[in-house]
C-alpha cells in the first residue's frame, strides 16, 4: 500500500485495508511488549581515526593496532565545482595533525523471534509471521535511531544541545550520518567484517554475518557514525576500472574477487 501515514488510513481506495493492517499491527505490538517476545541488543564504538589516503580511513584500536577502512569515490561527471564524493572525506586527514573519530554500531531487535515464527509456521499463520517480521524490522530501525541520538547527545556528545521533533528526526535534520556497508555510498559489504571485529559485535549482540554478509537475525542494522556537519548521504554510482584496480590493491584482493563484490557499480563489462 502506497501513501503517507496517517492520511493513508482514510484513503478512498486503500483506507479500509490500511486501517485494519494498522490496528492488527498495534495489537500484535502490544502483545510483543507485554509478553516480552523480543529482546533488543546494541553495541557501539567510538574510535580515534584519520583519513590516511584519498579513500582510506585508519582507525586506532584500544589495543594499539590499526584498522584500515576502505571507501570508494564517485567517478560520475558533475557540473564544474561539484566534487566527486567519498565517505572518507568526512574524516579529518592525518596531514592536519588533528585526531578525528569514527563510530561504529550494530543493533538488533530480533533476539527471540525464531520461537514465534516457528509457532506461526506450525499454525499456517503466514499473516502473523509476516507482521511480526515487519514489526521487528521497524523496532530495529527505531532502536537504531535512538542509539544514534544518544551518540550525538550523550556518548560522543558532538550535538549535546540538540532539540529535534519527531518530524525533524524523520527528515534527518541532525548533524552527521550513519552510512552502512552495502548501501549506496559504500556498496562493499565486506567492510562489515572489519566493523564486526572492531565491535566484537557477535559476542555483544548475538548478530552473526552470513556467508553473503547479510545479518542474522534479519531485524538488525549496522553501520558507521560520522559526525562531520557537512556529511551527507550519496550514491556511489558507476566506477571505472582504474578505481577498481586501486581498490583491489588496497584490499589485497584479486581483480576477480573485487569485481564480484562491486559488480553492480562497474562502468565496464567483465
Amino acid at each position: 500500500m502506497h501513501g503517507k501515514f496517517p492520511q493513508i488510513l482514510t484513503d478512498e481506495v486503500v483506507g479500509k485495508e490500511a486501517s485494519k493492517l494498522y490496528e492488527d499491527a498495534k495489537a500484535l505490538l502490544d502483545t510483543v511488549v507485554k509478553e516480552k517476545w523480543l529482546e533488543c541488543k546494541a553495541v557501539i564504538g567510538l574510535f580515534p581515526a584519520n583519513a590516511t589516503a584519498d579513500d582510506t580511513v585508519t582507525v586506532d584500536m584500544p589495543d594499539g593496532s590499526k584498522v584500515d577502512l576502505e571507501f570508494l569515490r564517485q567517478q560520475i561527471k558533475k557540473a564544474p565545482g561539484q566534487p566527486n564524493l567519498s565517505l572518507a572525506d568526512n574524516i579529518a586527514p592525518a596531514s592536519t595533525g588533528k585526531k578525528d573519530y569514527i563510530g561504529a554500531f550494530a543493533v538488533t531487535a530480533g533476539i527471540g523471534i525464531e520461537k514465534w515464527l516457528e509457532k506461526f509456521e506450525k499454525e499456517h499463520d503466514d499473516y502473523s509471521s509476516i507482521m511480526l517480521k515487519a514489526l521487528a524490522d521497524r523496532l530495529a530501525e527505531a532502536f537504531t535511531e535512538l542509539m544514534h541520538e544518544r551518540v550525538r547527545k550523550e556518548f560522543w556528545g558532538y550535538a549535546s544541545e540538540e532539540h529535534l521533533t519527531n518530524e525533524d528526526l524523520i527528515k534527518e535534520e541532525y548533524a552527521g550520518i550513519r552510512p552502512a556497508p552495502g548501501y549506496p555510498a559504500c556498496p562493499d559489504h565486506t567492510e562489515k567484517w572489519k566493523m564486526f571485529d572492531m565491535l566484537d559485535a557477535t559476542k555483544n549482540t548475538g548478530i552473526i554475518l552470513t556467508e553473503s554478509l547479510a545479518m542474522y537475525p534479519a531485524s538488525s542494522v549496522s553501520g558507521w557514525y560520522m559526525a562531520n556537519p557537512e556529511a551527507k548521504y550519496f550514491g556511489l554510482g558507476k566506477i571505472e576500472r582504474d578505481q577498481v584496480e586501486d581498490y583491489a590493491a588496497r584490499k589485497g584482493w584479486s581483480m576477480e574477487e573485487t569485481e564480484k563484490w562491486l559488480r553492480p557499480n562497474l562502468e565496464y563489462d567483465i
